[in-house]
C-alpha cells in the first residue's frame, strides 16, 4: 500500500519494537499508544481524518488467549476504536474476526453458517462483529468482518506449531506432536494480507472468510516440513494427546472473497518452503 501512494498511520504500543517494518518506517505516521487509550486515539484520528482503517489487533498469546479475560478488553477496545473512527469521519473499516466464531461441527464453514463459539476468544470476536456491524451502519460506515483461519509464515510467534516444528528440526531436535488427524485450513500469511487489502480497497461490507478452502491434516503439514528440511523422523507423531477443546475439522469456504478477485498465491508446499527459508535465516546467529 505504501508503494501505491497511500498515506498510512500505524498504532503501536509504547516501547514496541518496529523491526518488522524497519524498511518502510520513514514512510509511515505513528501513534504510540495503547488501543485502550481512547482519548489519545480519538484526538489523533480527528487530526488525521482517515478514509479507511484496518484493525487486526487482539490478544493472541499462544496457549493462553482462547480463555483469557483479555478478550473482553479487546472487545471493548475494538468498539471504542470504531466509535472514534466514526467521530473522525472514517467511512471504510475492516476488522479481523476468527473461524472460532463458527459451529465447527458444521463441516465446510460458510459466512451464513451456524455460529457457536466454544471459547471466550471466539465469543468475544463474535460479539465484537455483531455490535460493530450495527454501530457502523448507524454511523454510515462500510464495515467488513474478515474471519481468519489458520495462518503461518514469516515472523510468527515461535511458540506456535509451524515455527516451533521448523526451528526444532533445523536444530536437530525432536518435535512432539499428536497423531495429526485434525483437519485444518492453512494459508500463508501473505495471502491472508492480500485478502484483507482486497476488502479494504474495494470498500467491502459484510462477513468474509479469509481461508484457502483446502482441508489439510496436521500430519500432512508437519510431514511437509520434515521432508523439506530432510529430517521427517524427528517428528514424533502420537507422543502428545489431543487437546480436549481441539475440533477435528476446521475448513472454510472463501467463495465470497474470491468473487472480489482475490486468490491465494501459494500452494501449501511452496508456502512451507518459503517459511522454512525465512526461519533458516532468522535462526542463524545475528538473524534476529
Amino acid at each position: 500500500m505504501v508503494t501505491e501512494g497511500w498515506e498510512i498511520a500505524v498504532l503501536v504500543k509504547p516501547g514496541e519494537s518496529l523491526w518488522r517494518i524497519e524498511d518502510i518506517q520513514s514512510r509511515l505516521e505513528f501513534l504510540e499508544a495503547e488501543l485502550s487509550s481512547g482519548d489519545a486515539l480519538g484526538e489523533f484520528l480527528r487530526s488525521w481524518h482517515p478514509e479507511s482503517c484496518l484493525h487486526c489487533a487482539w490478544h493472541a498469546e499462544p496457549g493462553k488467549y482462547l480463555g483469557s479475560a483479555k478478550n473482553i478488553d479487546c472487545l471493548k477496545d475494538s468498539i471504542g476504536l470504531l466509535e472514534n473512527l466514526i467521530a473522525a469521519g472514517c467511512k471504510n473499516v475492516v476488522m479481523a474476526g476468527s473461524c472460532f466464531e463458527y459451529d465447527t461441527a458444521a463441516g465446510f464453514l460458510k459466512e451464513d453458517g451456524p455460529l457457536r463459539p466454544s471459547t471466550l476468544y471466539g465469543a468475544a470476536k463474535l460479539a465484537t462483529s455483531l455490535v460493530a456491524e450495527k454501530l457502523a451502519a448507524q454511523g454510515g460506515v462500510r464495515f467488513a468482518w474478515a474471519r481468519m483461519f489458520y495462518l503461518f509464515g514469516q515472523d510468527e510467534d515461535r511458540r506456535r506449531m509451524v515455527p516451533a516444528a521448523i526451528l526444532a528440526l533445523l536444530d536437530g531436535r525432536e518435535f512432539p506432536a499428536t497423531a495429526g488427524d485434525q483437519v485444518r485450513d492453512y494459508m500463508h500469511v501473505d495471502d491472508a494480507a492480500l485478502g484483507l487489502l482486497t476488502l479494504l480497497r474495494q470498500t467491502a461490507s459484510g462477513i468474509y472468510n479469509v481461508c484457502s478452502t483446502e482441508p489439510v491434516t496436521v500430519r500432512r503439514i508437519l510431514q511437509t516440513i520434515g521432508e523439506e528440511i530432510g529430517r521427517p523422523g524427528l517428528i514424533r507423531f502420537g507422543s502428545m494427546p489431543y487437546r480436549q477443546w481441539d475440533p477435528p475439522f476446521i475448513c472454510g469456504d472463501s467463495s465470497r472473497l474470491r468473487e472480489l478477485g482475490w486468490r491465494p498465491q501459494y500452494e501449501l508446499p511452496e508456502a512451507v518452503r518459503l517459511t522454512i527459508e525465512h526461519w533458516r535465516t532468522r535462526s542463524r546467529p545475528g538473524g534476529d
